[in-house]
């Protein structure tokens, strides 16, 4: 009898507790959306001078070296690092140093493409990295004239990486960035 009774219970409250219809969660996306670039000219007194859009602040390289600049996306807590140094019979050695930086990424990297740039007519050449997956840095590059000029930058968010979260970000730092080495000229 006791049986009986515990068993009409638990129906009763198993009928009762499954009228409402279950639905799946939508996925949710991110519906992040910036502004069209504008770029206007920088010239800082450096060697080199560029476009850079105008959503970013110059800001000095922490490390205080000169030609070194941050280039501050507050909107989007990002920045773009700018290294500048001069070329004296150490080429070989900055194209190595920038060439290893993408690959300290590789552990956490799904994927980094090297595209190769050339600009004869500006005397620019270098390579472009995208780095995909939960990577500190989205995209590096360096740019030289193979005699006197070696430029390199970086995009980093000031948060863990995610890569979910920040890829429209990181878009569009990365388009920001190839704007920024197809205007890049040199100052003789």
């Amino acid at each position: 009898m006791r049986r009986l009774i515990l068993a009409s219970i638990g129906i009763f409250f198993l009928c009762i507790s499954c009228k409402q219809d279950l639905q799946p969660k939508p996925k949710g996306f991110l519906a992040l959306e910036y502004p069209e670039a504008q770029y206007k000219t920088i010239d800082i007194g450096c060697p080199y001078s560029f476009e850079m859009n105008k959503m970013a602040e110059i800001s000095p390289s922490r490390n205080r070296v000169p030609c070194w600049i941050d280039l501050q996306y507050k909107d989007m807590n990002g920045v773009i690092f700018i290294t500048y140094q001069p070329v004296k019979n150490n080429l070989d050695s900055l194209l190595m140093d920038a060439q290893k930086l993408p690959l300290q990424h590789t552990i956490k990297a799904d994927v980094i493409e090297g595209d190769v740039y050339t600009n004869e007519l500006h005397n620019t050449y270098g390579i472009f990295y995208e780095v995909d997956g939960n990577a500190a840095s989205q995209a590096q590059f360096y740019l030289t004239d193979s005699t006197d000029h070696f430029l390199t930058g970086s995009v980093y968010f000031n948060s863990l990486p995610n890569f979910d979260s920040i890829v429209p970000a990181a878009e569009y730092l990365k388009t920001d960035m190839r704007h920024l080495i197809e205007s890049l000229r040199w100052s003789y």
